[in-house]
């Protein structure tokens, strides 16, 4: 059996897979739905205080879903990739796996791949979710651009998933793993808040579905798109070299 394909039942048989779709297309089809009726909902909860929003836009569905997307679902996608690519957590898989390839690449290279399409593909879904829920309840986005938001959200995806394999080869376990993932993610974001940073920052991405289908520039994400491709190369570099030098 190929490592590709033991990386792929990894994460059908252990469910992590069905975890990500799960998660991706429940916050796809709420979403809209939350920004639909927000305002009942708040005159409900309200006390009798009458609360006046602007009408809600197709902008504002996809806008609900990618603020989800961008913390709970990618929490999700940390731990999912965590316990699949942080290898020397378990010492008897790192020791079986080890000395049957000729280089360190051989495992990690199949891990990463399979989880970034597990990631992207449940994140694709739940996108589509969001598209469907928003036409029907609030107006249909442009499409071209929400497809562009997608693979630009994508792509960051693959950046996580290879941010957390270098992360893998820092420190050791499942949740050590995830927790200098999430910490080096956290750090980015505060920092994409500074103007002149935030145009360069993989994390900028993560608003490309909502800021792309509401007018924004595609220039707005380009500098950031260039700078995650690289970062995620960088990234998946780093962890091979911290692979081979790691003792068991």
């Amino acid at each position: 059996m190929s490592l590709w394909r033991l990386e792929w039942l990894r994460l059908v048989r252990s469910r992590r897979l069905l975890v990500l779709a799960v998660v991706y297309v429940f916050f796809g089809l709420t979403g809209p739905l939350s920004a639909r009726y927000l305002g009942q909902i708040l005159d409900r909860v309200g006390g009798g205080i009458k609360v006046e929003l602007p009408p809600p836009t197709p902008v504002d569905g996809l806008a609900q879903f990618t603020s989800n997307a961008s913390q709970i679902c990618l929490l999700v996608v940390v731990l999912v990739a965590a316990a699949g690519l942080a290898l020397d957590a378990r010492t008897e898989l790192a020791i079986f796996l080890r000395t049957r390839v000729p280089h360190v690449r051989a495992v990690i290279v199949p891990s990463y791949v399979m989880t970034s399409v597990a990631a992207a593909g449940a994140f694709v879904l739940g996108a589509l979710a969001a598209w469907y829920e928003t036409v029907v309840l609030l107006g249909a986005p442009p499409t071209g651009r929400l497809l562009a938001g997608i693979g630009l959200t994508s792509l960051f995806l693959a950046f996580a998933v290879a941010l957390t394999a270098a992360a893998a080869y820092l420190v050791r376990g499942v949740l050590a793993t995830a927790g200098v993932t999430i910490v080096l993610l956290l750090v980015l974001a505060l920092l994409g808040n500074i103007p002149a940073l935030g145009k360069w920052l993989p994390t900028t991405l993560l608003g490309s579905l909502p800021g792309l289908a509401g007018g924004a520039p595609w220039s707005q994400y380009l500098w950031a798109a260039l700078v995650t491709v690289l970062a995620t190369v960088g990234a998946l570099v780093v962890a091979v070299r911290l692979a081979d030098r790691r003792e068991l």
